[in-house]
């Protein structure tokens, strides 16, 4: 929910939500943290001191009910920074509490088998993830979810505090903590952070390719989930040599795909993926399950996997965009998982013995061996030979290569777009934004001079190829280091700028300076056309197609302006949420797919016009160029800040 909040103002990319997980884990270690000074007290002591946190807890309830505050850090510095301190702020004591409370009543329970409690905790987080998309997301605002789960939350605190002041538990007996060596301790600790790094990686590369919407979300940190109830349930349900096995074959099947990379289709990848995830989240949380403690060293073991949670967030939420250009801890995580299995066979002592082990253990060990190599060579291997340039930052993944006579610029598997370097070609607008594209339709029909034309989303900034003489174009880029590299590999803006068009870049989330600029005394820019072409790789941020965006569109535009939706896209059928927005806005809203033309330089495309100009739609070239709609297309559906529903608008 507090991810889903947050999404419009940071964004929408899939950053966001790792950085939320990231806040998340850190949270979870400052509660099992919590746990374990507590659980240290006296019984009498701890259990009045966890009623005394639990009731402080209760009215940062009004912050999280309070819409405005979740806007209050919305512009600003750093995007990681200022989503943790928001997080932190808003929800973080009472999410701290929540976190405390399967290691404190794991604790002060009575009974051998305590750490059972650990997989019925994790058995209820999952299914209330699984519940998330399907029952809650579609048919629920975030608004009235934060509601419902603050009178839950009220819930919570009751049953809380009526189990810490059990009349009987002053008769439990504590049972001493035993030393624990610094070599057992790393060890936990490696492999909590292996699974969680390999979750993180794994989401990452799910919101990239498909959307930036809750379902994707969940998927994998449910499933890191599962294998926690999974493990710790009963010794049975981890089997070493399969779970071995089945990773030292899917890591190098995972690594493939990688290498590769836009040849594949988008499921295979998102398949593999996240059966990947499960083998190596079986092997990190089963080792974890087989090395678990005596009950006296419970907490300390709760939090030290913490730890490993939380370090792993912070390498691939906040150290691995900064030193890495491509999703490399993907592949570090596999590797990682590996090496932590060929260790763990060498704890249980099989290593020593492999020469009597049965052939299916000696292939699962030579598997694990060949897939650990496997993964540093994909991390750290030779790169595309035809790239020119690749960088990574809080938005995403750019590659620049040339070959031939082309320079492209990809974000994930998206090609951005790419320009022709010979003089002669070098001004064609090429990729999705040819002639016969719907863009392309629309600036020939608008033919009045001085122009104002607004692009949501620079790409390579192939759109300025549009502009004439007194034009005006605005292109609104989130992202610095697309600005950066559209102006210095690709000629596009200057090349305006020698025609006397005026180009200009506002940096930022289009929506959140779009409305900045409505709020302000002097009037807004009144555009002719406003296309929105905001990809995160092969995802427009939902955030870019709600009805309150729309309101925003359409007071920046002219009452005969033309707004514009790129929505080319392999997985998402997007056009029954533009064909909301053109009835929101009382306008006509028209699908135009182009042909590819190679000769060209251009790809198939597919765009939405929505409008009210009568003189528009009354054109031939706009006539013929229109797909109409048709029985079998799905009918509008309205998205709102929110609620997005993923299901509807799904390619199966």
């Amino acid at each position: 929910m507090a991810g889903r909040r947050i999404l419009p103002n940071f964004g929408g990319g899939p950053a966001v939500w790792t950085t939320c997980l990231l806040l998340f884990q850190a949270l979870l270690l400052a509660g099992y943290a919590y746990a374990h000074v507590v659980a240290r007290l006296s019984t009498r002591t701890s259990r009045r001191a966890h009623v005394v946190a639990l009731a402080i807890s209760a009215p940062f309830l009004w912050l999280m009910l309070d819409a405005e505050r979740w806007r209050s850090a919305a512009t600003g510095g750093d995007p990681v920074l200022r989503i943790l301190l928001l997080l932190g702020g808003v929800i973080g004591l009472p999410y701290l509490m929540l976190a405390s409370t399967s290691p404190l009543m794991q604790a002060w329970a009575r009974g051998d088998d305590v750490y059972r409690l650990y997989a019925v905790s994790n058995a209820a987080s999952f299914l209330a993830l699984l519940s998330y998309p399907v029952a809650i997301e579609p048919w629920i605002s975030v608004q009235h979810q934060f509601w419902i789960w603050s009178a839950g939350y009220v819930v919570y605190i009751v049953l809380a505090i009526r189990a810490a002041l059990d009349p009987t538990a002053a008769s439990t007996p504590a049972e001493p903590a035993l030393p624990i060596s610094a070599r057992e301790t790393a060890y936990w600790l490696a492999l909590a952070a292996c699974g969680s790094t390999m979750l993180l990686a794994v989401t990452n590369q799910m919101c990239q390719e498909v959307a930036v919407i809750p379902f994707l979300w969940i998927l994998p940190l449910a499933l890191y989930l599962l294998t926690f109830t999974v493990c710790f349930d009963h010794p049975r349900w981890y089997n070493r040599r399969a779970f071995g096995l089945a990773l030292a074959i899917l890591a190098p099947v995972a690594c493939a795909l990688a290498a590769l990379s836009v040849s594949v289709p988008v499921w295979p990848h998102i398949l593999v993926d996240t059966l990947t995830l499960v083998a190596v989240c079986m092997v990190c949380h089963g080792e974890l399950a087989a090395s678990k403690p005596a009950r006296g060293n419970l907490t300390r073991f709760y939090l030290t996997v913490s730890a490993g949670g939380a370090l792993g967030g912070v390498f691939v939420a906040a150290i691995a965009p900064r030193i890495f250009t491509d999703f490399t801890e993907f592949p570090l995580a596999m590797a990682a998982a590996c090496a932590l299995a060929l260790i763990a066979w060498y704890r249980s002592g099989t290593l020593l013995k492999l020469s009597v082990q049965p052939m299916l253990t000696q292939s699962a060990i030579a598997g694990l061996v060949m897939a650990a190599f496997l993964g540093v060579d994909l991390a750290y291997g030779g790169g595309d030979s035809n790239a020119l340039a690749a960088t990574r930052n809080f938005y995403g993944i750019l590659r620049l290569s040339g070959a031939g006579n082309v320079r492209t610029l990809t974000h994930g598997r998206t090609i951005h777009g790419f320009q022709y370097q010979d003089a002669v070609h070098r001004d064609w607008p090429t990729a999705y934004f040819g002639p016969d594209s719907a863009l392309g339709l629309v600036m020939d029909f608008e033919r009045k001079s001085s122009r104002r034309i607004g692009v949501i989303g620079l790409g390579v900034g192939t759109a300025a190829a549009y502009g004439r003489a007194g034009d005006t174009i605005r292109f609104y880029e989130i992202n610095p280091a697309v600005d950066r590299i559209s102006a210095d590999y690709f000629t596009f803006r200057r090349e305006a700028l020698l025609r006397n068009v005026g180009v200009e870049v506002i940096p930022g989330d289009a929506r959140l300076v779009l409305a900045t600029e409505l709020s302000k005394k002097a009037s807004p820019p009144q555009y002719d056309v406003l296309a929105v072409d905001a990809f995160t790789s092969d995802a427009i941020p939902a955030h870019l197609l709600t009805s309150e965006c729309a309101a925003i569109y359409r007071r920046h535009l002219r009452d005969d302006g033309v707004l514009l939706f790129h929505i080319s896209n392999r997985t998402l059928d997007l056009a029954p949420v533009v064909r909301a927005i053109g009835a929101r806005m009382n306008w006509r809203a028209a699908r135009v797919i182009s042909a590819a033309h190679p000769d060209r330089g251009e790809f198939e495309a597919t765009w939405m016009i929505v409008s009210g100009n009568d003189a528009l739609w009354q054109s031939p070239a706009i006539q013929q160029a229109i797909n109409e709609w048709t029985p079998q297309d799905r009918p509008p559906l309205e998205w709102r800040d929110d609620f997005t529903s993923l299901w509807r608008v799904l390619r199966f």
